[in-house]
């Protein structure tokens, strides 16, 4: 079974927290990856979602490198919608 990979991006303007991540993640434009394999025996093409990962920026602190951690796209759609809001109010 083949497997479709999409590569976005999404940007906060403010904060936020996840639920899969201890601690704030700063604002800021994050790589968002988004598999998903065909759904066998449809008369339609259709895929179902197996995995959305985000990519997180590195620590500071010496030898930390970049971080990719599922995350819920439920979630992650809720995240920039509450984003939007903050800054439609100049939050």
């Amino acid at each position: 079974m083949s497997t479709r990979t999409t590569l976005t991006s999404v940007t906060f303007t403010c904060p936020f927290t996840l639920s899969a991540v201890d601690g704030v993640q700063p604002a800021g434009t994050y790589r968002v990856v988004t598999e998903e394999q065909p759904l066998e025996g449809l008369s339609f093409g259709a895929y179902l979602r197996t995995a959305t990962m985000l990519h997180l920026p590195a620590t500071p602190a010496p030898g930390q490198t970049r971080q990719v951690v599922p995350v819920d796209p439920d979630e992650l759609s809720a995240l920039l919608a509450a984003d939007k809001d903050q800054a439609d109010l100049g939050v």
